[in-house]
């Protein structure tokens, strides 16, 4: 009977885990679920909404361009009507010889035209600047989504950080609960042997009801910390993952910032800028070139077509008068009352105003890396304070217990003792999340992040 059972229990087991195996196989939890903070960054690039709007926003300047080049190819154009005169007009006519007057219709009852033009531009200053401009808008779209990486980048950063955070304080407040536990069993013994208090009891049920609600708190809180993280990655939010990365292996990477080498171009606003300024000054150049004359070049073939009777309409041997030209149209502009002259002068002060810009932004970057720079050394200070904080009230709150334990020392110190190690735990990991967040913006500031 209990062989038969064993082997009841061994099939049991296995149709669980073939269940499980198959499930995985279908969901993709086996491929998908698990991210470290370079696979999560990976996910962020290929399915952030801003970042795929982005995309298509250089996409889009692709054909920027070529709707731009498309104005020097050949233009051809086919145009045809047919009207039908209700009423033919007529005008009047004086007979010379019988001095009689009457009228004349000059027109037939249906008149029709048709014509297929050709028209090749042969010079446009406009086209040339207009041409380079169009490149450089794509080349501005390809720096705008670069700046949006950079943002996604940092998003995602930050939510993982977070999440690793929150749920390093769960699994210490899980441990503390562990503690509490057993202190709390520990004074009830005590207790019923006559060698502690009700008030020991009570003294540490509070501790032990208030650890339990921060419990709770933290669960939410590392739920909601995912699904932000989830949100910056472009993840359906409530999915299923699993963080692989730890904060020890993130913690001895805090101090590898370095600004030494730091260039103005490494960031990608002064780069944006310096596009707007190679755009401001085509925008100038092109208001130049429309003083000089423009040529185009066309050929057209076309007939015109007169007839009384709709039968008639298709006979093209009949009906139907064609008609053929070439030549040239030659454009030169006189005076349009100073509008481009208006429009220069604008261009020259958008043009001084960006080099103000460049001025302030070279300002701001500095001060941004200073300040950077400053809030990480005194992020890393204290998060050194923090964890000799942490490491200290751990050692008390040991030694407190064992002589409570051995009868030499309180209920109410041991109480003491695990408040102030939990509020250095809580203490530490703030430290290291806001010291992980001022690496993270130094690098930004430096312009490394994305690299």
């Amino acid at each position: 009977m209990k062989s038969t059972m064993k082997i009841t229990v061994n099939n049991m087991r296995v149709f669980v885990l073939s269940t499980l195996l198959v499930l995985i196989a279908f969901t993709g939890f086996g491929q998908s679920s698990a991210f470290s903070l370079r696979q999560s960054l990976d996910y962020a690039l290929a399915n952030n909404q801003n970042l795929l709007n982005a995309r298509i926003e250089r996409d889009i300047s692709e054909t920027v361009v070529k709707e731009t080049l498309s104005r020097g190819l050949p233009q051809i154009t086919a145009n045809s009507g047919v009207a039908k005169n209700l009423i033919i007009p007529e005008v009047p006519f004086t007979n010379p010889i019988t001095n009689e007057e009457t009228t004349i219709a000059f027109q037939r009852r249906y008149n029709g035209n048709a014509l297929v033009n050709l028209e090749q531009m042969i010079f446009d200053g406009s086209f040339f600047v207009g041409l380079e401009a169009a490149r450089t808008f794509r080349q501005l779209a390809e720096k705008d989504q670069i700046k949006t990486e950079i943002d996604v980048i940092e998003a995602v950063t930050k939510a993982y950080f977070g999440v690793l955070i929150a749920q390093e304080r769960l699994e210490l407040v899980d441990k503390n609960f562990n503690r509490l536990d057993s202190l709390l069993r520990e004074t009830q013994i005590l207790y019923n042997n006559g060698f502690a208090e009700q008030i020991d009891i009570s003294r540490v049920k509070v501790q032990y009801n208030n650890i339990r609600t921060q419990q709770t708190n933290l669960k939410q809180f590392e739920e909601m910390s995912k699904y932000l993280l989830q949100f910056q990655m472009g993840m359906s939010v409530g999915s299923y993952m699993v963080l692989t990365d730890d904060l020890g292996s993130l913690e001895l990477e805090l101090d590898n910032t370095s600004s030494a080498n730091f260039n103005y171009a490494d960031r990608i606003e002064y780069s944006q800028l310096q596009t707007n300024e190679a755009l401001a000054q085509l925008d100038l150049k092109n208001n130049k070139v429309k003083y000089i004359p423009t040529i185009n070049a066309f050929i057209n073939y076309g007939g015109n077509m007169f007839a009384d009777n709709t039968s008639d309409l298709f006979n093209l041997g009949r009906s139907w008068i064609p008609n053929s030209a070439y030549g040239v149209n030659i454009s030169i502009p006189i005076f349009d009352g100073f509008y481009k002259s208006s429009l220069i002068q604008k261009n020259r002060l958008q043009i001084k105003q960006i080099e103000n810009q460049f001025s302030l932004l070279e300002n701001n970057i500095e001060l941004e890396i200073r300040d950077k720079r400053s809030q990480l050394i005194n992020s890393m200070e204290r998060l050194k304070t923090e964890k000799e904080n942490m490491e200290l009230g751990m050692e008390v709150f040991r030694v407190t217990r064992i002589k409570y334990q051995e009868g030499v020392g309180s209920n109410l110190e041991v109480i003491e003792a695990e408040t102030s190690y939990k509020e250095a735990e809580t203490n530490y990991y703030v430290a290291l999340y806001d010291a992980l967040i001022a690496k993270v913006e130094l690098e930004k500031a430096i312009g490394v992040l994305n690299k």
